[in-house]
């Protein structure tokens, strides 16, 4: 990330709803820095987050895009306890990490780490997640602070780290798991012919080849 898209960066309020287009706001911050994105694609930015974008780059402050959505009031995700099925699919959606719950039981949220992106509401299957404004009729950037912004930063980096920790995690079971079974194959498989163990072990080997060139191990 170049200077110029640090400083649009740190000019966000950092929700990573995506409403601006792209995947977080860092994302945003280099495509605004390069020229592929109008500084008035971020809603939760408001008309304040429009002239700080424009202050920075030398490009005339325009309405926020309406495609991207409305400034609007801080909002926070609660969840209807009573409805909620433990399916883990906010707590997957949300990017820093302000849902807590596991597998089949009840889910909440940490209010402080709400940002009111609004991501964990169309994942949810049976609707047990609404938002309530928490910023009365304050809206934008006067809804938010940059100490919200800068802890909502650090968590969603947080989050991302641990997102590719756990993927690390996963990859190494799985090829355990098949450097295993290929040690001794005939035990792990119910066919006894050599010509299919054969073939077996032939995927088996490919697929941990791919795997080593994934992550750059040769």
């Amino acid at each position: 990330m170049n200077e110029l898209a640090r400083r649009i960066d740190a000019a966000l309020p950092q929700t990573q709803c995506t409403r601006c287009g792209y995947p977080d706001c860092a994302s945003y911050a280099q495509a605004v820095a390069a020229g592929e994105a109008g500084i008035n694609q971020c809603p939760p930015g408001g008309r304040e987050g429009i002239e700080r974008l424009a202050a920075l780059t030398g490009r005339a402050a325009t309405p926020l895009n309406p495609a991207n959505g409305i400034e609007g009031p801080l909002t926070l995700a609660v969840i209807d306890e009573d409805w909620c099925i433990g399916c883990t699919l906010c707590i997957k959606a949300c990017p820093t990490d302000a849902i807590v719950g596991s597998n089949k039981r009840m889910h909440t949220v940490i209010e402080p780490y709400c940002t009111g992106c609004e991501l964990c509401i169309p994942v949810c299957p049976v609707d047990c997640i609404s938002l309530e404004v928490v910023s009365e009729e304050r809206t934008g950037w006067d809804a938010w602070t940059p100490a919200q912004a800068l802890q909502a930063r650090e968590r969603y980096a947080r989050h991302t780290v641990r997102l590719v920790l756990e993927q690390q995690e996963h990859e190494d079971r799985l090829e355990a798991k098949a450097r295993m079974k290929l040690a001794d194959l005939a035990a792990h498989s119910q066919h006894t012919d050599p010509e299919v163990l054969d073939r077996k072990r032939a995927v088996i080997e490919a697929a941990l080849a791919r795997a080593r060139e994934r992550r750059g191990l040769g």
